[in-house]
């Protein structure tokens, strides 16, 4: 029910999704009514689409934790509740993010070893990565979290290293964390911490830093960062890009001389809105659960739901969350023996062994 373009692209989408994947059971949460009118009439397979009611909607103009307060029987509520019941395996809404985030962190369970939960976002880069050729890399957090500790952005490192791995295929993907400068001293104290743990406590493809104007050129595919800073470059990102699409047109009914230029730049131009479209991804998870919630654009329409739809069954069958699990345990495990071998503790050890003889 949620979404600028709900409940209709989202039944359409659902229905497109029970057409092309045999392997899975759709649940439509919300007016049971207008969902079942919809789904009437729209093609899709009717022994895996079925409908569950929920009386209320949080709508996207509103506040997210008051907006739940005042809607118990909520779309998105009810939805986290047959995830966490296990009537469901995933989640996927187009709609409130807060909304969204706050259902989860109420009716799901933070994996162990995972302090705080990040959203990630995929953004068009240059550079294209993995078995499949994606032209994206990944951004966490970007709205879930705003105040990080250095732990925090170790966890999100990790989350969205196995990500990488399991959906684009991309056995090492290169992992960054975004501050001001390249320098590993550079950045907020978090930063700089979590920089040395990445470096010394990790075994993943650990690149150091990188800066803002690294992101569109896919310098690293894995791109980590607290959840204000990461909402600021997500925003900044979808504008340049239909700022570039509006200049475009403009410039195409403006004048003939920028018309047969812009004519001659077809093929560029048409890569990058085929690169830029977000209908293509689908959506991008909400990590640190240990269950999963696929978010998708709140303009979505039938294909990004489709799309979002089977980028959960994809996360599901690969693993995803088990994988994140071995890797947080990863790290504790190698996080305490290097505090065990650390010159303090040994220091610490040497005085107790004299105190005792």
């Amino acid at each position: 029910m949620g979404g600028d373009r709900a409940p209709a692209e989202v039944v359409a989408g659902a229905a497109q999704a029970s057409l092309d994947r045999k392997d899975l059971e759709l649940i439509l949460v919300g007016d049971a009514k207008r969902l079942g009118r919809l789904l009437s009439e729209t093609r899709h397979d009717a022994e895996r689409v079925r409908i569950h009611h929920a009386p209320q909607v949080v709508e996207m103009y509103e506040k997210p934790s008051e907006a739940l307060a005042a809607k118990p029987d909520s779309s998105i509520l009810v939805g986290a509740r047959l995830v966490a019941q296990g009537e469901a395996d995933a989640l996927v809404s187009s709609g409130n993010t807060g909304a969204g985030v706050l259902a989860c962190a109420r009716h799901f369970r933070l994996i162990e070893g995972v302090g705080r939960a990040a959203l990630a976002a995929v953004y068009p880069t240059e550079m294209r990565r993995g078995e499949k050729d994606d032209p994206f890399s990944l951004l966490l957090d970007v709205g879930a979290t705003l105040d990080v500790t250095a732990e925090d952005l170790v966890s999100f490192a990790l989350m969205g290293a196995a990500y990488a791995s399991r959906i684009s295929r991309n056995p090492r993907p290169r992992v960054a964390l975004l501050s001001n400068g390249s320098e590993a001293g550079k950045g907020p104290r978090e930063v700089v911490a979590a920089h040395q743990l990445l470096l010394e406590t990790t075994g993943l493809n650990f690149m150091g830093n990188i800066e803002g104007v690294d992101i569109p050129r896919g310098t690293a595919d894995v791109v980590v960062c607290s959840g204000y800073v990461g909402n600021v470059v997500l925003k900044m990102l979808e504008g340049v890009s239909e700022t570039v699409r509006s200049l475009a047109r403009y410039a195409y009914k403006e004048k003939l001389l920028w018309r047969a230029a812009l004519a001659m730049l077809s093929g560029g131009i048409q890569r990058l809105k085929m690169i830029t479209d977000w209908e293509e991804y689908g959506g991008a998870p909400l990590l640190g659960f240990d269950k999963l919630f696929i978010k998708a654009h709140g303009r979505s329409g039938s294909r990004a739901i489709a799309n979002a739809i089977k980028v959960a069954h994809k996360a599901l069958q690969s693993g995803l969350i088990p994988d994140i699990q071995a890797r947080v345990t990863d790290f504790e495990a190698r996080r305490g023996v290097r505090a065990s071998l650390s010159p303090e503790n040994a220091d610490h050890g040497a005085r107790s062994h004299r105190g005792h003889r």
